[in-house]
C-alpha cells in the first residue's frame, strides 16, 4: 500500500541533470531519498546539487520511497494551468502556424508566379538582333601576328587576353599600328 507523509526538508545531494533524477540527504542525515524531476515540473528552474528541498515521501508498495510534490526552497513556482486549456492554446498555437505558412506559400508563389509569367497582354517579343562585329566573341585560337587579325578590336582582345602575341612591337599598349589600330582607326 503507498501512503505519503508529511512535508520534509533536505539537501539535494547528488543530481544527474541529463537524465532528471537525483538524491536528497534527509534533514536528519539517515537516508537518501530518490527525486525525479517530474515531481518538480512547476519550478521556474532545474535543480542543482546543494538546493533545499521540501518534500513529501511516498512510499511505493514494494517499500522503496520516493520524493514527491517536492519544492526548490527559494524558487519561484510556474502556476499551473488546466489540462484542457494548455491543449486549446497549444492546438490554437498550432493552427496559427499553419495558417501562416499557407499564406506564406500562397503570397510566395503568387509573387514568383507574376515574375516570371508575362501577362498575354502586356507581352511583346523581342525583335531579333542583326549580328554585328561589335558582337563577335574572340578566343584564343593561337593567332600571335597582325596579319592573323581581322579587326582592331580582335588584335585588342589578343594583346591583352592571350598569351605570347607579337602584336605590340614598340610596347605603347596599342597593337597592330601599322594594319588596324593607328592614326585613329
Amino acid at each position: 500500500k503507498s501512503m505519503e507523509t508529511d512535508f520534509h526538508k533536505g539537501r539535494l545531494k547528488r543530481w544527474n541533470d541529463d537524465k532528471g533524477f537525483g538524491f536528497i540527504e534527509a534533514e536528519n542525515g539517515k537516508r537518501e531519498i530518490f527525486i525525479h524531476i517530474s515531481t518538480l515540473n512547476r519550478m521556474s528552474r532545474r535543480p542543482a546539487a546543494g538546493d533545499i528541498i521540501h518534500y513529501r515521501i511516498h512510499i511505493e508498495n514494494d517499500g522503496k520511497s520516493r520524493a514527491v510534490n517536492a519544492k526548490i526552497e527559494g524558487v519561484a513556482e510556474i502556476p499551473q494551468m488546466k489540462r484542457k486549456n494548455i491543449r486549446n492554446h497549444n492546438d490554437t498555437n498550432w493552427l496559427f502556424i499553419i495558417i501562416l505558412l499557407i499564406l506564406a506559400a500562397f503570397a510566395f508563389y503568387n509573387g514568383f508566379y507574376n515574375k516570371t509569367t508575362p501577362s498575354p497582354a502586356t507581352y511583346v517579343p523581342p525583335e531579333p538582333k542583326e549580328e554585328t562585329s561589335e558582337q563577335t566573341v574572340y578566343s584564343c585560337e593561337g593567332k600571335v601576328h597582325c596579319s592573323q587579325m581581322r579587326s582592331c578590336k580582335e588584335a585588342m582582345y589578343y594583346l591583352e587576353n592571350c598569351p605570347g602575341t607579337k602584336l605590340d612591337g614598340d610596347g605603347d599598349g596599342i597593337p597592330c599600328e601599322d594594319q588596324f589600330c593607328g592614326n585613329g582607326r
